[in-house]
């Protein structure tokens, strides 16, 4: 069982996030990065859904994820539009770069792939050393508040070539006390009714609250701490079900 997006994974997310598919994060970031002068390093950067538009307004952004085969989806797209950008295969909690950055971005939530706050910690401080002195963190988290452990859903994608692909989710552990869930994923590729291939993923995805991570980062040395809601900035959050973005300063 896989504990990475692999090959099956990562072609499930091209069909179904595919480029100029946005959440309201590819504008927003795109904002708040729009006075930036240096470079940016998207952390989790998958096959580019947000890199690729940045790189095409102008930004000097580098990507990294720990899915070689996503890394690999993000060339290719690249190469068709003759983008040539410097790509990391690491882990967000001990990658360690030559350079520093004026910003770190870790869009839609990538951070909660984290296991144990422990790790979460260590990405943080890691974050913090690859920064340049009044650089910027920005960071979303979301609260899941719908979930079943009885129910298994399943969806299907068509693709180019006359395959299906199918994907069934099940949440198989919810700690509500650790603040984390784990489902299992399995995606399986046909074609005329005959099974190609299949994958299992364990996909774990922890929570914070509001209060909680605002102290974590300050903790960490952060300072000028801003959370904004569904990607309105200076928009307080009002309730669970909304997209949470943390932006901070290093001192």
């Amino acid at each position: 069982m896989q504990h990475y997006y692999g090959s099956l994974c990562t072609e499930v997310y091209d069909l179904s996030k595919p480029l100029g598919h946005s959440f309201g994060d590819v504008e927003y970031y795109e904002e708040r990065l729009r006075d930036l002068q240096g470079r940016v390093l998207e952390v989790g950067c998958g096959s580019g859904r947000v890199l690729i538009p940045l790189l095409v307004k102008g930004y000097a952004v580098d990507g990294l994820d720990n899915s070689e085969e996503m890394l690999d989806s993000c060339r290719t797209r690249c190469a068709e539009r003759g983008l040539t950008p410097v790509l990391y295969k690491n882990e967000m909690h001990h990658f360690q770069l030559e350079r520093s950055y004026e910003a770190i971005i870790i869009p839609a939530g990538s951070f909660q792939l984290l296991e144990g706050r422990e790790t979460a910690v260590a990405a943080l401080h890691n974050f913090y050393r690859h920064l340049a002195p009044g650089g910027k963190l920005i960071l979303d988290l979301y609260i899941p508040t719908h979930w079943d452990t009885n129910s298994v859903s399943t969806r299907t994608w068509d693709t180019a070539s006359g395959e299906v692909l199918t994907l069934e989710e099940k949440v198989i552990e919810v700690n509500h006390l650790e603040q984390r869930m784990v489902s299992l994923l399995k995606y399986e590729k046909w074609k005329d009714g005959r099974f190609i291939q299949s994958e299992l993923q364990r996909f774990p995805l922890s929570w914070y609250g509001k209060y909680e991570f605002i102290l974590l980062l300050e903790k960490i040395g952060f300072d000028q701490i801003t959370v904004s809601a569904d990607y309105k900035y200076g928009q307080e959050p009002t309730h669970a079900e909304q997209m949470c973005t943390f932006e901070a300063i290093k001192c």
